[in-house]
């Protein structure tokens, strides 16, 4: 296996007028095909990594690099589509978009990146979300659906444009204990099944300890 991302001493300070380190010299690599937890207490930095791996922040120093491409030297438009080919998102609160069915969530991103026609773009659309389970709740609306229903829309919305990383930011967080242990069986399975690399921030050490490895995180840095 190789690595798929890498950080080198990747920090993130917000410049208020008392300067708040969010991430301190944090160096990993996450290989392809990699199940990794991110655990540590409440504010100490989890949430603020995934975002940097996500390409959704930038980092104040350090450098990350995505598939062997240094991100640092990547403009707006350039990290935009970065995020739509290679990553998939999966939040506690699944951010679907209300007026929306399930299938309209999930054909979003294929829209976005605009690689498909968009009779392609239903088909696979529903084709995901078959395949989690979801092939009779095609053209219902979040508001009809079950937390761990719309948690799923969520997830077969992060594979629709084939991304080789998910990162999950408390994807379980929300639901109750079936619903969880559905949401958990679907990220080992993208891993395991699909050849996808999975990073979950995650509260639950459960869920952490059954999966590959686990990055702690203590007031910014991998303790």
């Amino acid at each position: 296996m190789s690595a798929l991302i890498e950080t080198k001493k990747l920090t993130r300070v917000l410049p208020e007028t008392v300067p708040v380190t969010l991430v301190k010299d944090i160096t990993l690599a996450i290989d392809e095909r990699e199940f990794v937890a991110v655990t540590g207490p409440s504010g100490s930095g989890k949430s603020s990594l995934l975002y940097l791996l996500g390409l959704l922040d930038r980092p104040t120093a350090g450098t990350l690099t995505i598939g062997g491409r240094d991100a640092e030297p990547m403009n707006e438009r350039e990290r935009a589509r970065t995020r739509l080919s290679m990553l998939g998102f999966v939040f506690q609160f699944h951010f679907l978009l209300p007026e929306f069915t399930a299938r309209e969530n999930v054909e979003i991103p294929m829209r976005k990146l605009g690689r498909l026609a968009r009779p392609r773009m239903r088909e696979r659309a529903g084709e995901l979300l078959s395949s989690l389970g979801l092939g009779e709740h095609l053209d219902k609306r979040p508001d009809q659906l079950s937390g761990g229903q719309r948690q799923r829309v969520a997830v077969a919305r992060s594979l629709a444009n084939d991304p080789p990383l998910i990162l999950a930011d408390e994807p379980t967080g929300s639901l109750d204990s079936k619903s969880s242990e559905q949401v958990f069986a679907i990220l080992e399975n993208l891993v395991r099944e699909r050849g996808k690399t999975v990073v979950a921030v995650t509260h639950d050490l459960d869920m952490a300890a059954r999966m590959d490895r686990r990055i702690h995180i203590v007031d910014g840095k991998i303790g």
